[in-house]
């Protein structure tokens, strides 16, 4: 009795590891490619049972940054440029951090000249 245990827990075990890899799909594999793997923008085309199916990939366009406003603008006339002041230019409110050296919580007009001329 004890020699037919293991060896049903060992044909049961193989039963069900031979049956997951029979029912098991592969993806299908792409019917043809118009584009070169290093190319900006690619095709592939893949035969699906429903019919054929064409994936067309382009990059995202890379963002375009307006020139930076002018430090009284952003300043309201102030003596620094607060934190609620730069959400106004979108690029300076992601770099805040950065364009503060002194971490003041105000950029002064000569931290923003810098920064300007960092993003150049």
């Amino acid at each position: 009795m004890k020699l037919r245990t293991p060896l049903f827990s060992g044909l049961v075990a193989s039963a069900l590891l031979f049956g997951g890899s029979a029912t098991a799909q592969d993806a299908p594999a792409p019917a043809e490619s118009s584009a070169l793997a290093g190319s900006p923008t690619s095709s592939v085309t893949y035969q699906t049972p429903q019919g054929e199916v064409v994936i067309n990939s382009v990059p995202a366009p890379a963002p375009t940054i307006a020139p930076a406003p002018d430090f009284k603008q952003l300043a309201a006339g102030g003596k620094g440029i607060t934190t609620e002041q730069a959400v106004s230019y979108p690029p300076l409110a992601n770099d805040f951090l950065n364009a503060d050296r002194n971490k003041d919580g105000k950029i002064s007009k000569s931290e923003y000249q810098r920064w300007v001329k960092q993003m150049k």
